[in-house]
């Protein structure tokens, strides 16, 4: 029986618009006198007649769905009034209340059980755990099901995780039809940042028979909403809206839309493609028999639903964007030798010298890309995302964006990596960041939001199409994200055991802390008995002996061993000299074991990074392997 009302009702979605009845709730404050504080659901067994006396004058309307009286009957909204065991006993007084109507009229009617949200939302943005959602939909789903429904309505959800978990739970009890309303409100969004868009989205590949929009907004945001919607699925559309923003008058909440405004927006809506109408708060049976009057002879356009209806999963939908191209540099990572160049951004807003001294390492042809750093020692410098924007359209040479989480909370991080992505910054390079009590301003606060391996999973979830919430966005991104990693760290097992947790976060690569010794690197791969994603070692070229045992003695994580020390010490004004030879011997000593080198150049001196590369063995192979592809 369940099965063939699925079919029934898919049938009668087919056959033309269907009018849904109006708000209850408002209709039973104002007959009843009841305070706003009081539990509506719980009048289905203190007051029957009251509610059956909405639903008989929505029938007699011309309704031909009514909505049970149990929005608010599940376990967690009950239990704010002391009633959270009388699920079943609420829920099944609903039921028998509409059935008692219909049979009065004796008008052939569809009785749709209403299920709202949890009114506390899920975590980690709200208070109730997944698996603590999913048992309070199933309850009260249940108990409506076995009741008698003909069909189900989610409805006035914010959240799109929240009613993914309520459509969940009704395919887990049954397999009734189930019409999914999501709420937004006057920006065209929803509470959660959701606009009807992405909710369509959300939705259309879920086992439901129509996607609905609801509450919230007034008649032509509705019809705007639904023009937006309408095209981009094979799901029929129905379609809500209040009548009217609310307004108090005389100590009352009131609508104030009249039933011809509404009734002239319904008939639009469904000339838009809508195949379900009717009205939420404020609408009466006299905005729903205008309804019923203003659909006579209308015609939906372009109705998307055939007479063979597409199977599910071959809905119709926006074309989607062409995917982006990985970035050069994951296609150049694993299959030669990399190398990136670190720089910082300026302290204004100039940054023709940053691309003047640039220039030279796009010129050279042997650097891949420029990572820019993120407010490095928490100075007041212009943003990373700014500088690696201007560098990469105006130089042409891609650049790898440092993220620094400690300077931002996650709203932050999520604004400027969409930004990135926005302004074809596809290389990102999560990091903690310098804390700004060392900085330029030491007063101000350290963001804890999130730990990098969390970041890189946030990334992830982009790329895979939702955020950290998992609420879908309009287009995955697509990150090329990197990791840091202390390869000589002294604390090495915890070292390891963190980077372990970012590479199983997701992480694409990864950048060392400053290496001075093979050996360094050699004794890394083999704790971690390889490295597990492709590794760029840094390096940072040493100027002088007073340099090399300032970074040795003040600079936390690095380590300059002592015979380099030794050497830079008597070497004396031919130190920079040592210091370059120094970092040839390295790269090319390295060059079987990394995947690249990140050069962290000290006081702006990137002609130090040009005279150790174009000297070095493994850049010499690296161009000849390039001019042997290129043949």
């Amino acid at each position: 029986m369940p099965a063939s009302r699925r079919v029934a009702f898919a049938e009668r979605l087919e056959a033309g618009p269907l009018l849904w009845d109006g708000a209850m709730g408002t209709q039973l404050y104002e007959r009843s006198g009841l305070q706003a504080n009081r539990c509506l659901e719980e009048l289905n067994v203190l007051d029957p007649e009251l509610v059956k006396s909405v639903h008989l004058d929505y029938i007699r309307a011309g309704a031909q769905v009514i909505e049970t009286n149990t929005f608010g009957a599940n376990s967690l909204r009950l239990a704010a009034y002391g009633l959270a065991d009388k699920v079943v006993e609420i829920n099944r007084a609903g039921v028998e209340i509409a059935r008692a109507a219909q049979t009065l009229t004796g008008q052939s009617v569809w009785i749709a059980g209403a299920v709202g949200p949890l009114g506390q939302g899920l975590a980690p943005l709200g208070s109730v755990e997944q698996a603590q959602a999913r048992q309070a939909f199933a309850e009260q789903v249940r108990a409506l099901s076995d009741a008698g429904v003909d069909l189900l309505t989610l409805e006035t959800f914010t959240d799109l995780r929240e009613i993914q978990e309520a459509i969940s739970a009704c395919r887990e009890v049954c397999d009734l039809p189930l019409v999914a309303h999501i709420t937004f409100v006057g920006d065209g969004s929803g509470a959660s940042g959701d606009g009807p868009e992405e909710a369509v989205k959300a939705l259309a590949d879920l086992d439901v028979e129509a996607i609905g929009l609801n509450c919230s907004v007034g008649s032509e945001r509705m019809l705007r909403a639904v023009e937006s919607v309408s095209e981009t699925t094979y799901v029929p559309i129905s379609a809500q809206p209040n009548a009217g923003f609310p307004t108090y008058q005389g100590g009352r909440l009131m609508y104030l839309s009249s039933p011809e405004y509404v009734a002239q927006y319904a008939r639009k809506m469904v000339e838009a493609g809508a195949t379900l109408v009717g009205g939420c708060c404020g609408t009466s049976p006299e905005h729903i028999a205008a309804i019923r009057d203003a659909l006579v002879g209308v015609q939906r356009r372009g109705a998307r639903m055939t007479s063979r209806p597409p199977p599910k999963g071959a809905r119709l939908r926006a074309a989607p964007q062409r995917a982006a191209e990985p970035t050069n540099l994951s296609k150049k990572l694993g299959s030669g030798f990399v190398v990136t160049v670190e720089v910082d951004p300026p302290k204004g807003f100039d940054v023709a010298p940053v691309l003047e001294a640039l220039r030279p390492l796009r010129e050279s042809g042997l650097v891949d890309a420029i990572n820019v750093a993120d407010s490095p020692r928490a100075q007041s410098r212009m943003s990373a995302l700014a500088t690696a924007s201007i560098i990469q359209s105006r130089l042409g040479l891609e650049t790898i964006m440092h993220v620094a989480l400690r300077h931002r909370n996650l709203v932050a991080l999520h604004s400027d990596l969409m930004g990135a992505h926005a302004l074809g910054l596809r290389n990102v390079f999560a990091v903690m960041g310098d804390l700004p009590s060392t900085g330029d301003f030491p007063s101000a606060t350290s963001v804890s939001d999130i730990t990098a391996s969390g970041s890189i999973r946030m990334i992830k979830a982009l790329n895979s199409g939702v955020d950290l919430t998992g609420r879908p966005i309009e287009q995955a991104t697509t990150f090329n994200v990197g990791c840091a990693f202390g390869i000589g760290a002294a604390e090495m097992d915890r070292e390891i055991r963190i980077l372990e947790k970012k590479i199983a976060a997701g992480a694409d690569f990864v950048l060392t802390q400053p290496v001075f010794s093979a050996e360094t690197v050699e004794a890394a791969r083999s704790r971690l008995g390889g490295f597990p994603v492709p590794l760029l070692m840094g390096v940072l070229p040493l100027r002088s002996s007073r340099h090399a045992e300032f970074l040795h003695n003040e600079v936390p994580g690095i380590s300059v061993p002592d015979e380099i020390r030794e050497k830079l010490r008597v070497a004396g004004d031919d130190a920079a000299q040592v210091g370059i030879d120094l970092g040839r011997e390295l790269l090319d000593e390295v060059s079987g074991i990394v995947d690249g080198v990140y050069f962290m150049p000290q006081f702006g001196r990137y002609d130090t990074v040009l005279d150790i590369l174009s000297g070095s063995k493994v850049m010499a192979d690296r161009s000849r392997n390039g001019e042997a592809m290129a043949q």
